[in-house]
């Protein structure tokens, strides 16, 4: 194990047992150097590797944060990251993947919204709510949130395609890591004309998702509602 795997194990080994508490400041980079008697560069690896397991987050002039995961995701197996983070489009790769856009609009963020970005209440958002098809079926109804200080130009051609390509190659965006909550639900009327269940039996699978930049920056929170036959759920724990 490379140094600077030791000092970001050491660090995760506290974030779970408490002794970072979520939100809380880590200690600045010249004394993480000498609390592990590291050079810049190691410590600048191991934080590295921290933002890229999720677990912190780091604020531009503030320095490196805990990430607040609520929810079983604070116990030991509970940080899961997902190795093929790379949007609905890659994902169905090899196959033709179009959207109807059914809102896309400038909002005032409601509470929730504004919390999950950690914008300010009513500040103005993205709002896109789109259903995806995969070969002209219907996979899933997304609903997402973006903020507008450093999301910009999304247009309707932008989400009829793929907005992660957006954001990686026309605003050079580098796109690092999401925190996922799953759980079943029954479609409400709309989802069910959108995703063509009509009175079938068939439940939602939805994914709440909250998802960051390189830089620690939140780029997006979103729920998505998949046809449960056309949706399965892949992580991978670390520890």
């Amino acid at each position: 194990m490379f140094k600077y795997e030791s000092i970001a194990e050491d660090i995760q080994n506290k974030i779970q047992n408490g002794t970072y508490q979520p939100d809380e400041k880590l200690p600045q980079e010249m004394e993480l150097c000498r609390i592990y008697d590291a050079s810049r560069i190691t410590i600048r690896e191991a934080m590295d590797l921290l933002v890229y397991r999720g677990l912190i987050t780091k604020r531009r002039g503030a320095g490196s944060f805990v990430k607040a995961v609520t929810g079983s995701a604070q116990d030991q197996e509970g940080f899961a990251r997902s190795q093929q983070f790379s949007g609905f489009s890659r994902d169905q790769a090899g196959k033709k993947v179009s959207s109807d856009v059914h809102v896309l609009t400038l909002m005032k963020a409601p509470k929730e919204v504004a919390e999950k970005l950690q914008v300010s209440e009513n500040a103005l958002v993205f709002y896109v709510c789109r259903t995806r098809f995969v070969d002209k079926k219907p996979y899933v109804v997304e609903y997402t949130y973006m903020p507008t200080d450093f999301i910009t130009g999304i247009t309707e051609d932008v989400v009829k395609g793929s907005i992660y390509a957006y954001l990686e190659n026309d605003l050079k965006l580098k796109i690092k890591s999401a925190h996922r909550t799953a759980r079943a639900d029954m479609p409400t009327e709309d989802e069910r004309k959108w995703l063509e269940i009509g009175d079938a039996q068939i439940p939602i699978l939805e994914v709440e998702q909250v998802a960051y930049l390189d830089d620690g920056r939140i780029f997006e929170y979103s729920r998505s509602r998949h046809r449960a036959d056309c949706f399965e759920l892949r992580s991978i724990s670390v520890r």
